[in-house]
């Protein structure tokens, strides 16, 4: 998510265990060619897909155990029939109450799994990619409902619990303040969902905060909702 922090370092926080780091998953060697005696260059892998194998390898993981979760952010506006071009990251909704067996099932598959200095969230890296593991959405602890009004959708080609759309654009929107107010991240997620969205829902728990107000003001002039 974009309001992350961009540096993180171990630490030790009540109900998350002190991870070390693990290495990732070993890439299989390039294919030789049979015509030559020299491997063959493999093409550099696009970054929409290499975010793509990420939330589908997490995903899966989380599903085989039986972790409550949901795709978030802009992998999870993709599912809902978005634009294929993500963020810098996968983000994946959590209870508080989760994360310490979430990092434990990440980190046991061989993944890389960190604590940051932000108290919200946890780390992890998957095929090189960066994921979050998020338990605060907009300053608010993620609960059992949210992840309980996911649709499960197939994500490439393996299916999970993916945000609401209003929920989706909630945690986008009310994430708004003056440190970070990224509408043009926004918007085209906005644009795509716009008639899955209960807007009034959206604006009604944004309350009176001043970044979203003008966020919906531009949707309005728009004529996005």
């Amino acid at each position: 998510m974009t309001q992350n922090g961009d540096d993180a370092t171990l630490v030790r926080r009540p109900g998350i265990p002190d991870l070390r780091t693990a290495p990732d998953e070993a890439e299989p060697a390039p294919p030789q060619d049979p015509q030559a005696d020299q491997p063959l260059q493999e093409l550099p892998q696009d970054r929409n897909q290499a975010l793509l194998e990420a939330a589908k390898q997490v995903g899966a993981l989380l599903k085989r155990k039986g972790h409550l979760f949901a795709l978030a952010g802009s992998v999870a506006a993709y599912a809902h029939g978005g634009e294929k071009n993500m963020q810098h990251d996968v983000d994946f909704a959590i209870r508080p109450e989760d994360a310490e067996a979430v990092a434990a099932t990440l980190h046991e598959a061989g993944l890389t799994v960190y604590t940051p200095p932000e108290d919200w969230l946890i780390k992890a890296t998957c095929f090189g990619q960066p994921v979050d593991i998020i338990f605060e959405l907009a300053h608010r602890p993620v609960g059992a409902d949210m992840l309980e009004r996911a649709e499960e959708l197939p994500v490439d080609s393996v299916r999970m619990p993916v945000l609401a759309p209003t929920d989706l654009l909630w945690s986008l929107t009310a994430a708004f303040s003056e440190h970070h107010c990224d509408f043009g991240a926004a918007l085209p997620i906005a644009r795509a969902l716009r008639e899955k969205v209960d807007w009034e829902r959206v604006r009604r728990e944004c309350g009176d905060e001043p970044m979203p107000a003008a966020f919906f003001f531009l949707l309005e002039r728009l004529n996005v909702i």
